[in-house]
């Protein structure tokens, strides 16, 4: 049964997307300062910069098996403040370091401090929304999620161009704690006390052996690692493509922002199309889509060497445009049969698409010194495993009715 809204509410839309922005600035706000960040903690390989993005995923997934099975106990609010207290711990760390150890472990810490509000933002949404509207719900937060990524790396250079790269951290902390008390003044509690689910030491097991019992649920996670994983190869080694390969390190902020209004763009066109077409139809295209694109650019440049900008540019934008149709339905996917553990529901979802995504990003990101080409070949592996697995689903529909 759908839980159809009279309204879409514009600002829990926007306190959602901005509970979840808080992730996306610490991460792509940094993106510009990694050489800096690189050279003050005396990394000799420039790939290694790539794990102060790529680890805080990690802190991300881990996180999330603390805070969503807490939440279905305690309540979706003190699960907030917590974690954005242990995001404030880990800043700390990462801005009072000089050793690049440290600050990996200050990232990661981040990341389980992070993980909090973005898993309770969607162990709210599904609180108050399910099926297609609540992937309509998940695609308007990720279309304003979206605006993060676009100004965050302009605003870390322009930190960078006047202050110093700490500053980025301090800006991050100012920007979360404006969060949380407009969270704390304005969003009720949105875990009735009846449905609460009494703490005890068997909770995890419990949630984690009734999430087991929804295949969709299990296969649609997988294919959110998959998709996750391979883009994640992008946010890493982005900077390293347009400063180092194609030199354009003054332009790299607005190349980055203009690649990311693409996956808004498709973002906002599935929050009008998808309660008329199905998050299911319109996911299942969007795959194929991601299929095509990314291997049609290693066929035609198989070579490994580059293209010019332009035709990058291009093949990024379409490629980015599908994955705006994949990230709000795949996750509305999976978690649509799981509203009676949706705080455990949210986070096994996020943790095994997480945990799947970083070494898939560490592996194929090391393999990105010269030529783009490897990250195309990760779009096309992960991306024909994910198809793999729609067709699989799809099959099972058929023989049940339901497509």
């Amino acid at each position: 049964m759908q839980i159809k809204p009279a309204k879409v509410e514009l600002e829990f839309v926007v306190l959602m997307a901005s509970l979840m922005s808080i992730v996306a600035l610490s991460i792509d706000a940094l993106l510009p300062a990694l050489p800096e960040i690189g050279a003050y903690l005396q990394v000799v390989n420039a790939n290694n910069n790539q794990l102060l993005i790529t680890m805080i995923f990690l802190g991300l997934g881990f996180g999330q098996l603390i805070f969503g099975p807490l939440s279905d106990s305690f309540g979706r609010k003190p699960v907030v403040y917590t974690g954005f207290l242990l995001f404030i711990i880990a800043s700390m760390v990462c801005v009072t370091t000089k050793s690049f150890e440290m600050m990996i472990f200050g990232r990661v810490l981040q990341g389980v401090g992070l993980s909090s509000p973005r898993t309770m933002a969607i162990a709210i949404i599904r609180d108050r929304y399910s099926g297609d509207y609540m992937a309509r719900i998940v695609s308007i937060v990720v279309m304003v999620f979206i605006l993060i990524p676009v100004i965050a790396p302009a605003l870390g250079q322009f930190i960078l161009n006047y202050y110093h790269w700490k500053v980025i951290f301090y800006v991050n902390l100012v920007f979360g704690l404006l969060v949380v008390i407009w969270f704390w003044l304005r969003q009720p509690e949105t875990l009735k006390s009846e449905n609460k689910i009494p703490f005890t030491g068997t909770l995890f097991i419990d949630g984690l052996k009734e999430f087991l019992k929804f295949k969709e649920a299990i296969a649609f996670t997988l294919v959110s690692g998959f998709i996750t994983g391979s883009f994640m190869v992008y946010l890493s080694t982005s900077q390293q493509i347009f400063e180092q390969q194609y030199n354009m390190a003054d332009l790299f902020p607005y190349i980055f922002a203009s690649l990311a209004i693409s996956v808004g763009l498709s973002t906002f066109l599935n929050s009008r199309l998808v309660v008329r077409f199905g998050m299911w139809n319109i996911a299942y295209l969007a795959c194929i889509a991601y299929v095509v694109v990314s291997l049609l650019y290693v066929l035609l440049f198989w070579s490994g060497k580059n293209p010019s900008i332009e035709v990058l540019l291009g093949f990024f934008a379409i490629q980015f445009f599908s994955i705006g149709f994949l990230f709000g339905n795949l996750r509305a996917l999976a978690m649509n049969p799981l509203g009676h553990i949706a705080g455990i529901g949210a986070a096994i979802n996020g943790f095994v698409s997480t945990v799947m995504a970083v070494p898939i990003a560490n592996y194929i990101g090391s393999l990105v010194s010269d030529s783009v080409l490897p990250l195309f070949i990760g779009f096309s592996i992960f991306g024909m495993l994910s198809l793999l697995i729609f067709l699989y689903v799809k099959q099972k529909r058929l023989r049940i009715g339901h497509v």
